[in-house]
């Protein structure tokens, strides 16, 4: 009925497959952290050069609603 499901026998064919899935695992740890360190210069950047906008999200901006 599966006879296009494969497991070896040999369980140390599985080896490999754990590496490469270790290492790309491990890029993408990696990949994130790096972008969210870029994404944080740019938003120290941006504040630096825009310093009196304030973020629509920011609790301590202050609010003008009357």
């Amino acid at each position: 009925m599966m006879e296009f499901l494969y497991f070896p026998e040999d369980k140390t064919a599985y080896i490999p497959a754990l590496i490469t899935l270790i290492i790309f695992t491990a890029f993408a740890f990696l990949f994130f952290r790096w972008i969210i360190k870029v994404s944080n210069k740019e938003q120290r950047t941006t504040e630096e050069r825009f310093p009196d906008q304030t973020r629509v999200d920011d609790p301590n901006a202050s609010h003008n609603d009357s």
